[in-house]
């Protein structure tokens, strides 16, 4: 159907809609792409077209949404509880725990460095509060029913299941707060940690087993010692990484509460207020205005030792004290 025309000059024509159009204000005209009165139209399109539309968008937008729904269903489902899907050999972590060791600057071209002055009461400050906010966790004035869940352990005890054992700053004895972590002493500590991994369970060298060749004479001293009694540790020796280091380390490394993390923390099965067992070790007055590159390692028979730079089963840190 063709809508007849006035032709207004050559090549020219008016047609009634354009009439009406023109005849329009502003306002009337945007009421019409609204709505068309004479088309029953809505914005140009028939309310058929845009009841298709409204189904299709409808139907479209429901799928993504449910299956959206299910993905994070099944996201939700694997990071439930407090067991992860895959452990041990299964995991990406694997098996072979690393060590981690505090404080560490906040500056991360720093990287492993620990460089201050001893007689500077701002220098000392600033690695006596990266400390602190270390071991935050382990302040008794937390949660109380965090803190009513972890326990006094000993060698002989068994944990129920849910609880766990405690770990108490006072037995750092050297390495408190009230001390300032011996760093004002030129003596500062290092706190160690071993890396969680769920339901690892280690396989320790006690006093009845032939030690490696490349253990420290200190170390097996003290596992073979009667003193020690077959207590069952994951040991922890640190060591200048070459002579030029061992030279101006002076004296033998302290370590507090023992040389070890005790079997009682073992396995980590993310129980409610679980602490990780820490070692603080202890520098005695090391030589100053020198780089010493200091190396520690963990000892338990499925421990696996590599150094360089795919470390595991070791830490390595520098110190300059000025």
């Amino acid at each position: 159907m063709s809508i007849a025309g006035t032709q207004v000059k050559q090549g020219v024509y008016e047609f009634p809609l354009s009439d009406r159009r023109r005849d329009m204000t502003a306002w009337q005209s945007a009421k019409r792409f609204f709505y068309n009165p004479d088309t029953k139209e809505v914005m140009e399109r028939p309310l058929k077209l845009w009841g298709y539309s409204l189904v299709f968008y409808l139907l479209f937008y429901s799928v993504l949404a449910a299956m959206f729904a299910i993905c994070m269903r099944m996201l939700y489902w694997r990071l439930e509880g407090k067991a992860p899907v895959y452990v041990l050999e299964e995991s990406l972590i694997g098996v072979n725990p690393g060590l981690g060791f505090r404080p560490m600057s906040y500056d991360v071209d720093e990287g492993s460095l620990i460089w201050y002055e001893a007689k500077n009461e701002s220098s000392v400050a600033h690695w006596v509060k990266a400390i602190d906010e270390f071991l935050l966790d382990y302040e008794p004035n937390q949660n109380k029913s965090i803190v009513l869940n972890r326990k006094p352990c000993s060698y002989d005890t068994i944990i129920p299941e849910g609880q766990v054992c405690d770990v108490k700053l006072s037995d750092f004895k050297n390495c408190t707060r009230e001390n300032n972590y011996g760093y004002a002493n030129s003596s500062p500590c290092i706190f160690i940690k071993l890396n969680r991994i769920f339901s690892w369970v280690p396989d320790f060298y006690t006093s009845e087993d032939v030690l490696p060749k490349e253990m420290p004479e200190q170390l097996k001293a003290l596992i073979k010692s009667p003193s020690n009694n077959g207590t069952k540790n994951i040991w922890i020796s640190c060591e200048g990484e070459y002579e030029f280091d061992k030279e101006h380390i002076r004296t033998d490394f302290a370590y507090y509460p023992i040389q070890g993390f005790p079997s009682y923390y073992y396995p980590f099965v993310n129980s409610p207020g679980y602490l990780s067992p820490l070692v603080a070790v202890q520098i005695n007055r090391p030589s100053t205005n020198v780089l010493i590159n200091i190396e520690c390692r963990a000892w338990a028979k499925n421990i696996h030792y590599h150094g360089g730079k795919d470390r595991e089963g070791s830490i390595r840190f520098e110190l300059l004290i000025d």
